[in-house]
């Protein structure tokens, strides 16, 4: 079984891996070396399955995922085996994205989230920034109303998935929960890192693989190269689970592997 992390201080142990789903429902104006087809219903609860056996049991998904939320819900076996973090500020549609941080898009949001994923409480809601972070988090009222979502019992921790330094270290102070992005090609985000971990903040690993850049184009055998990615990513102090999205179930058990592999040496 994959290890388990505490997440911060929420009480909450996730596994080190966790199951990114925007291609579960989005496949355009993605950034992803390669197009895909949307999986079928059957190939999703496959995918699911194969997680849980293997120990994931972080879903990650947002509104702006297309019908992911819909469709966790609707195939998700167990849910109370599982965490489910989710998004709110950005939307995609008509082809484009669209962010709104205000009260009561905030709060219409969440409520819609809770009935596409057929639960009574998320578990992490993130702040899905647009990149004006510190806007966001000083001049909006969005931590706000997820505070007093939190304290109804919707949903059990706060946090944010940042874009900017500045931004990253202001959270720091404010959620409970931080995702980053954090690959061999770009490490700016560290300082966000050192500082989530002496607050007692959880960290959660964004585009680690570089949305499949990473490993896209390398030799024959990637194992390596995967690898060694996955072993930088787990190795500094205060990260809890790197996010690494899928729909190949054999990508998924190489991943699976690979970290299990790394975390034992």
């Amino acid at each position: 079984m994959l290890q388990l992390r505490e997440l911060g201080a929420t009480g909450m142990q996730v596994s080190c891996l966790g199951l990114g789903t925007v291609k579960f429902g989005r496949n355009r104006e993605v950034k992803y070396p390669e197009g895909f087809k949307l999986p079928s219903d059957r190939e999703i609860t496959a995918l699911l399955e194969l997680a849980r056996e293997a120990g994931i049991n972080l879903l990650d998904t947002a509104p702006a995922y297309g019908s992911s939320e819909q469709r966790i819900g609707r195939l998700l076996p167990n849910r109370d085996e599982w965490l489910l973090c989710t998004k709110v500020g950005e939307v995609f549609e008509g082809g484009r994205s669209r962010f709104d941080f205000s009260d009561g898009h905030v709060r219409a949001s969440i409520e819609q989230s809770l009935r596409s994923l057929r639960t009574d409480r998320l578990d992490l809601v993130l702040i899905h920034s647009d990149g004006s972070d510190l806007d966001i988090l000083d001049n909006s009222d969005c931590l706000e109303t997820l505070e007093r979502m939190r304290d109804k019992g919707l949903l059990r921790a706060t946090g944010m998935s940042s874009k900017t330094i500045e931004g990253g270290l202001r959270a720091t102070e404010l959620v409970d929960v931080l995702m980053l992005t954090y690959n061999r090609s770009d490490t700016s985000q560290m300082p966000v890192i050192e500082r989530a971990q002496k607050a007692g903040k959880g960290v959660l690993i964004k585009k680690g693989l570089a949305s499949g850049h990473a490993v896209h184009g390398a030799t024959r055998d990637k194992t390596p190269s995967v690898a060694d990615n996955f072993r930088f990513l787990l190795d500094p102090p205060g990260i809890s689970s790197i996010i690494v999205g899928t729909i190949n179930p054999d990508h998924l058990r190489e991943n699976i592997t690979l970290v299990k592999e790394v975390l034992t040496k």
